[in-house]
């Protein structure tokens, strides 16, 4: 497990600053809400979307859950492009870099971002994961939700071997919600993959800091540099300081083991009272 911290955000992970003078209400997004939680979800769009970078999926881009008057999630950067490949909201999932067929691609040939389409290689020795490609087939994706839910249906043939139908749920409960995938292989190419999530907490516009306590249900180390900004003892994390301005800290952690109980770790605002 690794932890990515800066001043804006915690990348396993704590974001800030939702700033006024960004306008979101220009992308497509839906509401689902039930008796205690509300949320937004932007939606995918090749033209208007929030999110038209090839890093992560396109589905199900969380831009707020509100619950018992507290805020969990937001937009947490002073500025904005579609473009670019981190500028969005959490929780975002994304698949395995580079992508399906990428070491076969000849530059100017394709490969396939799942949830993302048909992208056309660059003449580069590896991938980037921070640029931007182009997309040369969005694919065909559907959208259907409900008063308290929402599912998202991508579907890619790209040509080279490669298909598949991605389908993905949220729906909420009393006190959360669920995440759901399917992902069928249509195309005649295995498909070998892993998935992710990138969770952007932002829990009640805090920024990265001393408010914030790190919990496992296991004793955790790593020989990773804190900077001096985190204090890593037993099952616990803390901050330091407040980070500011460009600070930023990453720490891969050990100790883990293969059990579910092991992905029971809590994020508390220690200020707000509010955590996961």
């Amino acid at each position: 497990m690794a932890l990515f911290m800066t001043a804006a955000g915690l990348s396993a992970s704590l974001g800030s600053c939702s700033p006024d003078e960004l306008d979101f209400s220009q992308y497509p997004s839906l509401e689902i809400s039930n008796k205690e939680i509300t949320m937004k979800v932007y939606l995918p769009d090749a033209e208007k979307g929030l999110y038209r970078a090839t890093r992560f999926d396109w589905s199900g881009v969380i831009g707020s859950v509100q619950y018992k008057g507290h805020e969990y999630f937001g937009y947490w950067k002073t500025t904005h492009d579609p473009m670019f490949h981190e500028d969005l909201s959490g929780p975002v999932e994304g698949f395995i870099e580079p992508g399906l067929g990428y070491a076969d691609a000849e530059p100017g040939g394709k490969f396939i971002r799942i949830g993302v389409g048909v992208i056309e290689k660059a003449d580069e020795p590896e991938y980037n994961w921070r640029e931007t490609y182009k997309i040369v087939d969005h694919g065909e994706w559907k959208i259907d939700h409900g008063k308290d839910w929402i599912t998202f249906s991508h579907e890619v043939v790209s040509g080279v071997g490669y298909g598949y139908i991605y389908e993905k749920s949220i729906k909420l409960k009393n006190d959360g919600f669920i995440i759901a995938h399917e992902l069928r292989n249509t195309g005649s190419k295995t498909i070998e993959t892993d998935q992710f999530n990138h969770n952007f907490f932002m829990i009640d516009g805090e920024r990265s800091g001393t408010a914030f306590n790190i919990s496992f249900p296991y004793d955790i180390s790593t020989s990773d540099d804190p900077k001096g900004m985190l204090e890593i003892k037993g099952k616990e994390i803390s901050f330091l300081r407040d980070l500011v301005d460009d600070d930023a800290v990453f720490v891969a952690l050990t100790g883990y083991g293969e059990t579910a109980q092991d992905h029971q770790v809590t994020v508390l605002n220690q200020k707000s009272g509010a955590g996961v």
